[in-house]
């Protein structure tokens, strides 16, 4: 009777978890990476216009990057207390509205001073949904289940990133760039109340709500080996990934290019491959390991980089396509390997790493913007390959080798995962 009883309990056990997300589910996943990262990075496609027309410097235009990612930086790690004391559906929802304001204000701003401002303020809204996100998976989804919905989460922010870039350079084509800021305030209010609906209320999520409690998990965290790694990979791939597509743009609208916001916004289609090659990222990890697909992924990135030296416009599109597929897949892996080492205060070690990732966005901004300053894109490129070699070495050294059987060994801890991805 024992072995029964105890097959029972563990069915029962099995069954609080959705190891069978269905379509809709991961389609509303990624729809909350969609509206997460679709106001973040959309200035880039229009950033030569925005500096022509508020009279700014290459410094003071990277920064209209830069500023929103430093305030994500900032944030991070207290939304993350916030969310582990007081849940996880809420505080998504009402962070995509909040967006909102930020962005329909940018349309009245008259100095890049403002712009910045403006900027900062949407990036205090975004941790609200990118690091409660990966807490509320890491709870709700185990084993491959939890890789799949990373992914799917990682493909749809993504596809923000794509979709925020491309649709302001193209409205700001048809439009003036004002008006098309009102527009996409308009889309991330109606993707306020597509997540609303469609996102589950938390079945496992337990409050934490005392602030000792919350402070002594952080001084836990900031010596966990597993999240110091995480953070370390995660500034070295967001320094690359921001000075790479913030800098070529303004390489492209010069001579011999002359991209115009238009041309600028469809490079942003090479983002789209990452919708590809992310969700394959669930079914390489437990093959190759965290630190193989690491390895292989940011060597990927960093070839792409020194192949945009090349002077057809067509090569430099072509590059950055190569550099994009391996920053998605590392990012992928990293977030993997945080939610398999993490099993307590999910959300706030979210906060710490995006902290990090954030952090290295902002000093990509503000040290290429200078370096494109002083030697143009050669220079720019040189200081992106020196960081993206900087994070392959960690991920030599730190991340651990996969274990025997195909399972993620990861410090000691097992995440077996079915050789399929299944």
């Amino acid at each position: 009777m024992m072995p029964t009883s105890t097959t029972a309990s563990t069915s029962a056990f099995s069954a609080e978890y959705n190891d069978h997300p269905d379509l809709l589910l991961m389609l509303t996943v990624a729809l909350v990476g969609v509206f997460a990262f679709i106001q973040v990075y959309s200035v880039q496609s229009i950033l030569p216009q925005l500096q022509s027309d508020l009279n700014a410097s290459v410094v003071e235009i990277g920064n209209a990057v830069g500023m929103t990612v430093l305030a994500v930086a900032l944030i991070s790690p207290f939304v993350g207390m916030l969310s582990d004391a007081l849940g996880r559906k809420w505080l998504i929802v009402t962070s995509v509205f909040v967006l909102v304001v930020p962005t329909a204000l940018i349309s009245h701003v008259q100095t890049v001073h403002g712009l910045l401002i403006l900027r900062f303020l949407q990036g205090l809204a975004v941790p609200g949904v990118s690091v409660v996100v990966i807490a509320y998976i890491g709870e709700e989804f185990r084993g491959a289940a939890m890789v799949r919905m990373i992914t799917v989460y990682v493909a749809g922010s993504v596809m923000g990133g794509f979709s925020g870039r491309f649709l302001l350079g193209h409205l700001a084509e048809i439009m003036p760039w004002r008006t098309s800021f009102d527009v996409m305030a308009a889309l991330n209010l109606a993707g306020m109340v597509v997540i609303w609906r469609g996102l589950p209320t938390s079945r496992h999520f337990v409050a934490n709500k005392r602030f000792a409690t919350s402070m002594a998990a952080l001084a836990r965290l900031v010596r966990n080996p597993s999240l110091q790694t995480a953070c370390a990979l995660g500034f070295t791939v967001l320094f690359a990934q921001v000075g790479l597509f913030t800098f070529v743009n303004l390489h492209l609208a010069q001579a011999p290019y002359y991209f115009s916001s238009g041309d600028l916004a469809n490079i942003f289609a090479v983002y789209l491959l990452g919708m590809v090659v992310t969700p394959l990222t669930s079914g390489v990890i437990p093959r190759i390991g965290i630190r193989n697909t690491v390895l292989t992924s940011v060597a990927m990135s960093a070839l792409g980089v020194l192949l945009t030296l090349v002077s057809p416009g067509w090569g430099i599109v072509s590059a950055l396509a190569i550099a994009a597929c391996g920053t998605f897949i590392t990012q992928s892996a990293t977030m993997s390997f945080l939610a398999y080492r993490i099993t307590s205060g999910r959300s706030l070690a979210s906060g710490l790493y995006y902290t990090a990732f954030y952090c290295g966005g902002f000093i990509g901004a503000w040290v290429c913007g200078i370096a494109y300053s002083l030697g143009a894109w050669p220079a720019t490129v040189a200081v992106l390959v020196t960081t993206q070699a900087a994070g392959w070495l960690v991920a030599w050294r730190l991340i651990p080798k996969l274990g025997a059987g195909g399972s993620l060994s990861l410090n000691g801890l097992d995440a077996t995962v079915d050789q399929r991805g299944r």
